[in-house]
């Protein structure tokens, strides 16, 4: 435990805690850009949009890397630091589209400017020939590196917090910029669009692609949010859903024990499902007269041709009507067999081979995980002798011994 002072006040600092992370807790949040409090993000201090002055020290520093020491006096409003902060923002500022044809007016970046009341600047704007073109390449993500600061967040986003390492700093100097891969357009780049840059950059350098019109300025602003659960695999990550006029827009991750904020290409992008005009939203049972035919092929957005609408109640009700005749039919016990669903929860997957095994009478019980995770299940059953998941990749941290097995160019724990 640390004990300084914060513009005359006395506090207390946890081991490893910096200044800026100290100055949030006692209700100081200072300007950052490079820095994102979200789990697994190093601190940079490359933006140096956080300077605080420290007592007795020459120069300021980046309050998000430096750690306070026992009786340190640090000063986040003294006129020194302030100015330090405003001259940042007008630099970066300098070199932005205006905001109000920025791709992003209601990015991070443009909060801290007018936090700091910073809207133009005085200094000259860089030739256009040094601005970096619009790349489109990718199918669910815009790059527009005129809006970029080289805050580096989209880096260490890519490398240390997704690890997939694709994203990286090109050139050097004045034309220094963010590249994928070999320079190459995004979307021929080894990108798994998991798109944690997108979610990490301040500026809107980085977006979606379906909120920008054909100009790449901002379109859609979400009107309310919905925290949620991913709907996919059974790991659990939360998110939260950006709606706008009863539509989901985007998706951002939030803060869970399975994802920390992650989220992968599918929970990211893949909600447009839920709008889709084929989504069956009711029970259906098949009408009466109308028999099976494997070669038949039935609009999807007319169901209706063969199906009429039913409750759950008289849905289920079938089911298990027609599960149990099958059942009771000679060697009807063998006929039947259940297939887990990796989105169900453990007491779900209790009940569900509770169902099989009592209902069905007998132990015909599988899980798609041995399908879904072919590769993993081949390392699993080598191993423990069993392709069955054991237990989230967090608990690695917990663990007293991991085992690894290494084949081919897949790494399997």
């Amino acid at each position: 435990m640390v004990e300084f002072f914060l513009d005359n006040k006395k506090v207390k600092a946890e081991e490893g805690e910096t200044i800026w992370q100290v100055a949030k807790k006692n209700g100081i949040v200072l300007p950052h850009l490079c820095y994102s409090d979200k789990p697994g993000y190093r601190a940079d201090g490359n933006c140096r949009a956080c300077m605080v002055s420290v007592e007795g020290e020459r120069v300021l520093t980046a309050s998000c890397i430096r750690q306070p020491t026992d009786g340190m006096k640090v000063l986040t409003k003294d006129e020194r630091s302030e100015k330090s902060r405003k001259m940042v923002l007008e630099l970066l500022v300098t070199d932005q589209p205006v905001k109000e044809d920025s791709h992003d007016p209601d990015s991070h970046f443009w909060k801290i400017a007018d936090e700091v009341k910073v809207n133009k600047s005085r200094f000259d704007k860089r030739e256009n020939k040094e601005i970096p073109i619009s790349d489109n390449s990718h199918v669910a993500m815009a790059v527009n590196l005129d809006a970029c600061i080289q805050c580096n967040l989209c880096v260490r986003a890519c490398r240390e917090v997704q690890v997939n390492d694709v994203i990286g700093m090109g050139n050097r100097g004045h034309t220094s910029k963010v590249i994928f891969d070999f320079n190459d357009p995004m979307g021929d780049s080894t990108c798994v669009s998991c798109g944690e840059c997108v979610q990490a950059c301040p500026t809107g350098a980085l977006m979606e692609s379906n909120l920008l019109n054909e100009d790449g300025k901002k379109v859609s602003t979400p009107d309310r949010k919905v925290d949620s659960l991913c709907p996919y695999c059974g790991v659990g990550c939360q998110l939260t859903y950006n709606i706008k006029d009863e539509k989901i827009i985007s998706v951002d991750g939030r803060e869970g024990p399975a994802n920390h904020n992650r989220l992968c290409v599918k929970g990211r992008f893949g909600f447009d499902y839920v709008h889709n005009p084929e989504r069956i939203t009711k029970p259906l049972i098949r009408k009466e007269g109308i028999k099976k035919d494997p070669k038949e092929r039935i609009d999807p957005l007319n169901p209706l041709s063969h199906f009429r609408e039913a409750t759950w109640e008289e849905a289920l009700d079938l089911a298990a009507k027609q599960l149990k005749k099958i059942r009771d039919s000679k060697n009807g016990e063998k006929a039947l067999a259940g297939f887990g669903c990796a989105k169900g929860s453990n007491e779900e997957a209790y009940l569900f081979q509770k169902l099989v095994r009592t209902g069905f009478k007998n132990n015909n019980v599988d899980h798609c995980t041995r399908m879904c995770h072919a590769s993993s299940v081949a390392a699993l059953m080598e191993t423990i002798g069993s392709g069955a998941v054991t237990a989230p990749v967090s608990e690695i941290k917990n663990a007293e011994v991991v085992s690894c097995y290494f084949k081919s160019f897949n790494h399997h724990c």
